[in-house]
């Protein structure tokens, strides 16, 4: 098969051996892959890697050994494959397993191919309603979800999000479904006026005032966002961190003692909802969309995706 194989700090697009199935695996044929914010601090060191990138896709049931009634049918992945038996797993942390691999991030295969293996468990059905362009949003979507696990927003709740990117849209359109006081900081001015047609108000970074929101959500992925954020919480307010980073990043902590800021980490969410919100149509995400390439051209690919503002680059193993 063809694959974007990623070695020694270069990209490089070649064909590679299928992947073998372990016991409980499928192999899923690639429809459409998102490049990601995280994909492209890999590149930065993020994570030490060497493989095949990628972890947001829809694909197709290939080959399913075990359960046969799955072949054909298109699916989604959840990308943290996990042990079952430690204890993370059986305290109902599985995304914090202490054995996990990580899809396109640690220790497994991603999807920047024409097959990926997939553990059966971590798949998901795609409604037949919802189209590829559509499906492959379902996990930046869940994460973006995730957040309202770890803290419930009211409509009564003042928030902000800083960053309008690929997963500060998301973000916003997943806290706006709650009724919430919401405001988003946009750089771009394509940024705001996708947010804008949806009715969630934008601010400049200038325009954002100091300690007035209960919850913030820092999906900028800069020192400077954060430090924005830093500054526009309450006390006793929450601060919900959504970027990963290559490099250290200073903190001052100080002020989230003095205020008494809850800090929050959050990654990875729940695929259900997030493929039930698409099915309904209360989020579209296809305008995020900026453009769509062959596997074939998947270095053109990251060089448009890594542009400052431009919002979600597609790959294609078909095209």
């Amino acid at each position: 098969m063809k694959a974007v194989v990623f070695e020694d700090g270069r990209m490089d697009y070649r064909e590679v051996p299928l992947p073998a199935l372990a016991r409980g695996e499928a192999l899923v044929q690639v429809n459409l892959a998102g490049i990601c914010a995280t994909d492209l601090e890999m590149l930065k060191g993020y994570r030490p890697f060497s493989g095949i990138l990628g972890h947001e896709f829809v694909g197709v049931v290939a080959q399913a050994p075990e359960y046969p009634a799955w072949a054909g049918r298109r699916v989604v992945g959840e990308i943290n494959i996990t042990c079952g038996t430690c204890s993370a797993c059986r305290a109902g942390r599985s995304n914090h397993c202490e054995r996990r691999t990580t899809l396109g991030i640690s220790e497994r295969q991603g999807v920047f191919a024409e097959f990926v293996a997939m553990p059966f468990v971590n798949l998901h059905r795609v409604p037949d309603t919802v189209p590829d362009e559509v499906a492959v949003f379902t996990e930046p979507l869940a994460a973006a979800l995730e957040i309202l696990e770890h803290a419930p927003v009211r409509p009564s709740d003042r928030v902000l999000v800083v960053g309008a990117g690929r997963l500060g849209q998301l973000v916003a359109q997943a806290l706006g479904l709650t009724g919430c006081d919401l405001r988003v900081v946009a750089r771009y001015p394509h940024q705001a006026h996708l947010l804008q047609a949806r009715g969630i108000p934008c601010l400049a970074e200038s325009e954002v005032p100091q300690k007035k929101f209960n919850l913030v959500v820092e999906a900028s992925g800069s020192p400077e966002g954060f430090r924005l954020a830093q500054q526009a919480i309450r006390p006793r307010g929450t601060l919900v961190l959504k970027s990963t980073m290559a490099g250290e990043m200073p903190l001052n902590l100080s002020p989230l003692v003095v205020d008494e800021i809850t800090l929050i980490g959050s990654r990875c969410g729940p695929f259900k909802p997030a493929l039930r919100i698409l099915e309904e149509g209360r989020i579209d995400p296809r305008p995020l969309i900026a453009a769509r390439y062959p596997l074939s051209q998947a270095l053109a690919a990251f060089d448009e995706a890594a542009r400052p503002g431009v919002l979600k680059v597609l790959l294609d193993p078909g095209g």
